[in-house]
């Protein structure tokens, strides 16, 4: 028996929707970035993206546990001496309520032009409306634990 290698072109992508309201930030994450890489279809290849689209709303809603929201870091360097930049997350939620949910799934992909490829799938919106309703994205199920 021979293993099946997915093609680009025999891909179907499907359009999901993910509500965020009171989801933990890291559960979420990983399983948004399975879907986005594909591994939740028999068809998963390593090296093709066969990922579906994923449409998160509420990301401003999204909790950390623990003390995690005063206490977790965002570093980057702007690439200038002494240019090393450190924000909290409550600092970084409160600007951008996004970009939490974005780097957490961003990180969980492969550091590749593949993975740059399947980052582009992902839409987050920090309220309830979002532009793709054409798409008829439905409603992507995250599986329930006793600590969701």
């Amino acid at each position: 028996m021979r293993t099946y290698l997915a093609k680009p072109a025999e891909v179907i992508r499907k359009w999901y929707l993910v509500d965020a309201d009171g989801k933990t930030l890291g559960r979420l994450a990983a399983r948004v970035a399975g879907v986005l890489r594909g591994k939740h279809k028999p068809t998963f290849t390593p090296h093709v993206d066969t990922g579906d689209h994923v449409v998160i709303i509420n990301a401003g809603k999204v909790h950390l546990t623990g003390g995690k929201l005063r206490t977790k870091q965002y570093i980057h360097h702007t690439g200038y001496p002494g240019g090393l930049k450190t924000e909290t997350a409550e600092a970084l939620h409160a600007r951008r309520p996004t970009e939490l949910l974005t780097r957490a799934i961003k990180g969980m992909l492969p550091k590749s032009s593949l993975g740059k490829q399947m980052a582009r799938k992902l839409k987050v919106y920090a309220g309830a409306e979002h532009p793709h309703q054409a798409q008829r994205p439905e409603n992507l199920t995250l599986q329930k634990t006793n600590r969701n």
